[in-house]
């Protein structure tokens, strides 16, 4: 419980950056949290142009809380899960909605974590929570470290306990303030950093 206390209550969407072994460790978190979990979490996992939007569908299916890929303009809610559709960067826009764009690769990637978790930084500053995850390359550390820079909070996967090391340890290095948890860690944090922010309102 010290962990979460030393969150203050005022965290207001979650980003999530992930790449390779990303299915096993979203469908960890995503499926723990439950119906009533209110804040918005917005994920970018690394995928290709041709996915079918699988990855949506399987959490949705499997999960209490809404999972969808984002549309172009579309607002953010909250309690819902939010996923990058492929080949498309994501970002967060004042007035709180997402935006899609076409520009070119950022560490190889299209989405990139990086982007996102810099859109996040500027639009929530002190109010976003980023988390990075399991990946075989460094995208989302210079984003998490904006995150950190601007007031929010860091959590990273205990590399020990991921697929692929590379990018949690990048993150670590980048952000060595960062909270290091495991996977079901991560998920028992969020559900009670979002009971605690409803208890406390």
């Amino acid at each position: 419980m010290k962990l979460i206390e030393n969150i203050t209550a005022d965290i207001r969407c979650i980003v999530i950056g992930v790449s390779a072994g990303g299915f096993d460790a979203l469908d960890t978190i995503v499926t723990q949290l439950p119906l009533a979990f209110s804040l918005p979490i917005v994920i970018v996992q690394h995928r290709i142009a041709e996915n079918d939007g699988y990855l949506a569908q399987h959490l949705n299916l499997n999960s209490a809380t809404e999972v969808k890929d984002v549309i172009d303009k579309e607002p953010i809610s909250s309690g819902i899960v939010y996923i990058a559709p492929p080949d498309y960067h994501l970002l967060i826009e004042r007035g709180l909605y997402f935006s899609l764009s076409k520009d070119d690769k950022v560490n190889y990637s299209r989405p990139s974590i990086d982007v996102l978790f810099e859109s996040a930084a500027d639009i929530y500053r002190q109010a976003c929570l980023g988390i990075i995850l399991t990946g075989k390359n460094q995208d989302g550390s210079l984003g998490l470290a904006q995150i950190v820079a601007a007031g929010g909070r860091a959590i990273v996967q205990n590399p020990q306990s991921a697929k692929a090391r590379e990018m949690p340890n990048a993150a670590i290095k980048k952000v060595p303030t960062a909270i290091i948890l495991n996977l079901l860690e991560i998920a028992s944090y969020l559900i009670s950093l979002d009971t605690k922010q409803k208890s406390s309102c």
